[in-house]
């Protein structure tokens, strides 16, 4: 396995050579070019670093603290901390950076270190880079004994997060509190158990855990896909819950299942939450009904533009990852966005992905409309994904696979930006390469599931063609 280098971070497998995994040796490396970029050596830095539940974790986190002391930057130990969770402590600590040490949704072997800026945000292409290069430079001189870092503050931040997302104002917590929601957990063993439970309670709901304890041996694949969420599936119909709430180990992705045990849609948590904040933005404004606006990246469902559309807003997409979405939510003054894996960015919060924030404004939107989630679900545009990849021969350019698709296709819109993306009338198909495997990824939207495989399986077999 290739350690995985990105302008976000790095990761990988635990073990190995370095350069292959994810060794001691490349935890502190890396974490020392971190510190380096954020001016360790010219000025004091204090850095949040917080973690997932992995097993590696504590492994991890000793090696980050130590690297960081080393190089200088003092040290807020969040010590298990969601991914939103660290960025809304940098904020909060008005640090210099943040470090969260997980692999998201990746199995247990894996470990990552994500890197924040001052913002408690992401770091942009430009910067993630500069930490790379930063990485292969030997030339810093690591501070005598009087310089180096200490760690100032050991802080349990999730109760203070909880109460940040309590405390927005969209955030309906007596109509909640009045509703008495079951809800049924699966937190997949990481440090969601912690946090989502007591968000819940806070909340006035029965909460019923399933995979809760923060062990780090995931119960399941840890990525929120129905194929891995039967027992949650059969918890909420056996223990009669209003809904189900999945997140993966690091707490930015969410998804939910309906009363009857089917799957919401990971795609349908960010419709859901932006019909309610459009509605409730429109119903607290004092001035005229102004434009607001919506963004989700290009591999994200039309879905949310029907939507936002028919609420008298506009919708705006951009390139898939994070970072992107969020460059593009400031550019247009979005009043939400997200992806389409269940990642709802909040901005009156903070812009990131944060479950937390998800479900707050989900229940909410339950207990005003007085619905169940299947209702719900149902009177949103009915849209049904298809996602496949196909791995390219050695020596392939999937640059150049993609501009001959581009020359065949005469009908649809055509998107440039991240890939090809194609947009027909009532479906669409989105094309972009890997930046870490030598595949390309074909997903496809259309009104029913065959429409979407149907339209999928034409360029997978097209690209096939091109490639033989």
């Amino acid at each position: 396995m290739t350690l995985i280098k990105s302008i976000s971070g790095i990761r990988g497998t635990i073990g190995g050579m370095p350069g292959n995994n994810l060794t001691p040796i490349d935890v502190v490396k890396f974490t020392t070019a971190y510190a380096r970029f954020l001016g360790a050596g010219e000025h004091k830095l204090t850095i949040c670093v917080g973690r997932d539940a992995r097993l590696s974790g504590e492994l991890v986190e000793k090696l980050v603290h130590g690297a960081l002391l080393g190089a200088g930057a003092d040290v807020i130990d969040l010590g298990m901390c969601t991914t939103p969770g660290v960025e809304v402590a940098v904020t909060t600590f008005g640090a210099d950076g943040g470090i969260i040490i997980t692999a998201s949704h990746n199995p247990r072997q894996w470990n990552a270190l994500k890197l924040l800026g001052g913002n408690g945000e992401f770091l942009n292409a430009e910067e993630g880079n500069r930490v790379l290069e930063l990485a292969e430079d030997q030339s810093f001189a690591f501070p005598e004994i009087d310089a180096i870092g200490k760690v100032v503050k050991r802080v349990d931040f999730n109760n203070e997060h909880i109460e940040k997302v309590l405390a927005l104002p969209v955030v309906e917590v007596e109509k909640v509190r009045k509703r008495h929601f079951r809800v049924v957990v699966d937190a997949v063993n990481s440090v969601g158990g912690i946090v989502i439970p007591e968000l819940l309670r806070r909340l006035g709901c029965d909460v019923v855990e399933i995979n809760c304890e923060p062990t780090g041996e995931f119960a399941h694949n840890p990525e929120p896909l129905p194929e891995h969420l039967t027992e949650i599936s059969a918890a909420v119909v056996s223990h009669k819950a209003d809904l189900g709430v999945v997140v993966d180990p690091d707490v930015d992705r969410l998804a939910l299942v309906c009363e009857d045990g089917t799957m919401f849609g990971e795609e349908y948590t960010l419709i859901a939450a932006a019909d309610y904040v459009i509605s409730k933005t429109y119903s607290n404004s004092k001035n005229d009904r102004k434009k607001l606006c919506t963004v989700s990246n290009l591999s994200s469902s039309r879905a949310l533009s029907d939507l936002t559309q028919s609420l008298g807003g506009e919708y705006f997409s951009s390139s898939v990852g994070e970072v992107h979405v969020v460059s593009e939510m400031k550019r247009v003054s979005a009043v939400i966005g997200g992806e389409g894996n269940g990642g709802v960015i909040y901005p009156e919060l903070h812009y990131g992905r944060d479950a937390l924030v998800g479900i707050a404004l989900i229940l909410s939107l339950l207990a005003e409309r007085n619905v169940t989630l299947k209702t719900l679900r149902a009177a949103y545009p009915q849209y049904f994904a298809s996602k496949n990849k196909i791995t390219l021969t050695e020596g392939m350019d999937p640059s150049k696979v993609l501009d001959e698709i581009k020359h065949v296709i005469d009908s649809g819109t055509k998107d440039e930006r991240d890939g090809l993306k194609i947009d027909f009338p009532d479906s669409w198909v989105h094309l972009r390469r890997s930046n870490t495997e030598p595949i390309i990824r074909v997903y496809a939207e259309a009104h029913t599931q065959k429409e979407a495989d149907e339209l999928a399986s034409q360029f997978v077999r097209k690209i096939e063609e091109l490639t033989l």
